[in-house]
């Protein structure tokens, strides 16, 4: 990803004249509709006229020095999860085709639009959200950076999201994160994910997976990169990122839950990221974090994601249901038995187990795991349903404690060039989300060294 340009670098480069936002949507545009790309998988819809025309707003903007923000002019991708005004929400399904067009822009993608951002399309997702895979069956399925030839998993759900990122038909994307779902696909990908405290992003106008842990996070190339498009989303104003330094970094690894049965390549990847970061000064202790436990029992029957996604969809499974991908329903329905008494559990079981998880990471600057347990796994191997179930479960389950403990958490790339993309995750209590960045930057030039 290195050869691909930064949103800085392309702040700089449009407001010094060297390129225009027609230019660069242009040539992302050029790159969604290369026949020999991913285009068609990549994107569920393309704004190209809306785009080029936005385009034209911002550098005329520009030339009078009126431009929004640093970043006004430069292409982003919008998960197909948000409305975007005048447009049907889709999520990635086919039972939503013949919705009522939207009437306003989600809040993330107005925000987006205010700074400047240009929406260059929709991304393709797994249907509603609810898969670490990224395997959508109606409007197929995008290949990951790892070995075009053979197809490998993009990473869900957020999979459009990332591969239009990784390659160059938007720099930078929005997406969402219930268990993963920014994450995994930039673990996938080589790429950088955020997933922010939850409350730091509002989620009006995304359709929900679960209230109670959706998140709204973007995917792009740099840590930077993502901490520019998170201080949009959040509404905060923008200040440059200062890494810090790596030596006297206090790093916490949970050995509960986040390390068993890793991929050899995640394993040895890993191991070795923490390896160079102990040579240049980090403090890393292995610890117990006996809360990660609790999560099994909370989500026994399904959790917060099947309640909450169930009430939502209930009607739409009666109508339509043999509409939707059966992988998909079939985890909504476990919301079906849940009863009142077991949804309030949920939220005191959580609160507690958040409660402790917080005291016990607290003297750390942050926890250090694999943001996935495995590697992608071919697109070929996942029509099986056996194979698909276990390694949508090891996609997810890292990512997942940390939504489970209300954290903020970061992907970075760990492994060498020519090597299979694995990811390593930074993570936090909810709250520390300047922090997290801060870290990340300081490590992202080093840990693949």
């Amino acid at each position: 990803m290195t050869d691909q340009p930064t949103l800085a670098g392309l702040a700089a480069d449009l407001d010094s004249g060297r390129t225009t936002s027609r230019q660069l949507v242009e040539a992302c545009l050029a790159a969604i509709a290369d026949p020999k790309g991913e285009g068609e998988r990549v994107f569920i819809h393309v704004d190209k006229a809306a785009a080029l025309a936005a385009a034209d707003a911002m550098d005329a903007l520009r030339k009078v020095r009126a431009a929004p923000s640093p970043f006004a002019g430069i292409p982003v991708s919008i998960k197909d999860l948000f409305d975007i005004r005048g447009q049907v929400t889709t999520a990635g399904s086919r039972v939503l085709e013949d919705s009522a067009p939207a009437e306003a822009d989600a809040l993330a993608v107005a925000r987006l639009r205010r700074a400047g951002f240009v929406v260059i399309g929709r991304t393709n997702m797994t249907e509603f959200a609810y898969s670490g895979i990224g395997i959508n069956p109606h409007y197929g399925t995008p290949k990951g950076a790892w070995q075009r030839d053979v197809g490998h998993v993009p990473g869900g759900s957020s999979a459009g999201a990332a591969v239009s990122v990784l390659d160059g038909m938007a720099h930078g994307a929005l997406g969402t994160d219930t268990g993963g779902s920014c994450r995994i696909p930039a673990a996938y990908n080589g790429i950088v994910g955020y997933k922010p405290t939850q409350r730091r992003v509002p989620l009006d106008g995304a359709v929900p997976l679960s209230s109670s842990l959706d998140s709204i996070g973007p995917l792009a190339r740099t840590v930077a990169c993502c901490a520019a498009m998170d201080a949009v989303l959040a509404d905060e104003s923008f200040t440059p990122l200062v890494p810090r330094p790596i030596r006297g970094m206090r790093l916490a690894v949970p050995t509960t839950i986040a390390l068993d049965d890793l991929d050899e390549a995640v394993a040895k990847t890993f191991e070795r990221a923490l390896a160079t970061l102990e040579q240049h000064g980090a403090i890393i202790e292995r610890i117990a974090v006996p809360e990660f436990l609790d999560i099994g029992p909370i989500s026994s029957k399904g959790g917060f994601a099947a309640a909450e996604s169930y009430a939502w969809h209930r009607y739409l499974l009666t109508s339509r249901g043999s509409e939707y991908d059966p992988r998909v329903s079939v985890r909504i329905m476990r919301g079906e038995s849940q009863s009142a008494a077991d949804y309030i559990d949920l939220f005191a079981a959580r609160r507690s187990m958040i409660e402790r998880a917080e005291a016990r990471i607290a003297p750390y600057d942050a926890l250090v795991l694999p943001t996935t347990a495995n590697t992608p796994p071919s697109i070929a191997n996942m029509a099986d349903d056996k194979a698909f179930a276990k390694a949508n479960i090891l996609s997810l389950r890292n990512c997942t404690l940390i939504n489970m403990i209300d954290g903020c958490a970061i992907s970075l790339p760990a492994h060498r060039q020519g090597e299979v993309p694995v990811g390593l995750m930074l993570a936090g209590a909810g709250g520390s989300d300047r922090r997290i960045f801060e870290l990340a930057a300081g490590i992202e030039g080093v840990i693949r060294g």
